[in-house]
Formats: C-alpha cells, structure tokens, sequence
C-alpha cells in the first residue's frame, strides 16, 4: 500500500482505542470464512483453530486472531503506524506482529492458514498479496468487498471473476446487511485438508 493510501487507513484508526465496529464486521465475515465462534466463560467471540498456524495479512490493530485458542504459531502482517499498544498486546497474546505490506513478507516457515478479510483493496497489489498467501500457507479463508468503486484508501475495484482467477476456485458471493455490514462480499475457505496449489508463474 503507498504512503498516501497507508496514511489514509492510519487516520481512519486513530488511536485504535474504539474498534467495535470493525470487530463486530468480524463476526459476519468469520462465519462466512466457516469459523465457529464458541462462548468460552463469558467471552465471545472465540475461535478454536485445532492447533492450526495462521497467518493473517492486514490484520490491522485488532485481528481475528485476538480471539482465537488453541493455536500454534499466530502471525499478523500489517504495513499501518499504529500505536505501540497495539503491538504490545500482540505480543503479551503470543501473537508475532510484524509491519510490513503484505506485498514483501517473506516467511521462513509455512503456515497452515492465511487469513485474509476486508484486506484486498487497501494493498498496492492484490495480485501479489494473493501470492504471498499461496506461497506461505496450505489453506486460505477470504473475505473482500466486491464491485465497489475504487477512492482514497482502497485504490482497488475488485471483483469475483479476479478473485476466482487469483485463488483459481470458484468462490461464493452474497449481499449484506448486517452488524454494519452493507454491500456485495466474496468469500471462501476449503475445509480442512485442502491444499493450495500454485499457479503456473509461482516458483
């Protein structure tokens, strides 16, 4: 994402202080990624991953990630100057925290998931990011906003047809109207098991 658009996001964030909104989006787009929330004592949402790893790619200040157990190795990828509370909570979950555009992370391991959600038409390059994604995880689950016209923050139109071509599947499209909530998605997550396979100009 270029300094303008990423300076852009920075602002919509301020101080990260009231990020209700964003996390209640997070419930529709968890259950159309096929995450189960289950109540855990009193909070809730909570995801158990079966020990899986995640990677998550524009988790932003309050990923997914936050609520989930049972897990092994949790990364979020995030070019954004957020405070530094934000990556001290982070690290007091065991989460790796690491900024930088999901366009260049480079990781030495390979992961079992890659999260992707709302994420698409903020990045420099969605084509490459859908890369970096095949490249370093076995599954991917996704959630983007589709057929809305590009503006200052999200320099993207996206669309299903690019989508499917970018994953090479056939995903799954639906209007929304809920929990804030509002416009046409495209989502997808292969049940467990699923290997992704590379296109042909991967290496």
């Amino acid at each position: 994402m270029s300094n303008n658009h990423q300076d852009f996001e920075a602002d919509w964030w301020g101080s990260c202080a009231n990020t209700y909104g964003e996390e209640s989006k997070q419930i529709v787009y968890a259950r159309l990624m096929n995450l189960s929330p289950q109540n855990l004592d009193g909070h809730w949402p909570v995801y158990d991953i079966d020990g899986g790893s995640v990677l998550d790619i524009g988790g932003g200040p309050s990923s997914m990630l936050l609520k989930t157990i049972n897990a092994g190795h949790r990364t979020v990828v995030d070019p954004c100057p957020y405070p530094d509370w934000v990556a001290a909570r982070y690290e007091a979950e065991g989460i790796e925290y690491i900024r930088s555009a999901g366009e260049s992370f480079i990781s030495p391991a390979r992961y079992d998931e890659c999260w992707i959600y709302n994420v698409l038409q903020h990045v420099e390059d969605p084509t490459e990011v859908i890369a970096v994604a095949r490249r370093n995880a076995d599954r991917i689950r996704i959630f983007e906003w589709i057929d809305i016209p590009a503006h200052p923050g999200h320099p993207h139109e996206l669309h299903k047809t690019m989508l499917d071509d970018l994953l090479s599947v056939e995903g799954n499209v639906v209007d929304l109207n809920e929990r804030g909530c509002v416009g046409r998605a495209y989502y997808f997550a292969e049940a467990r098991g699923y290997k992704v396979t590379k296109h042909s100009w991967e290496s």
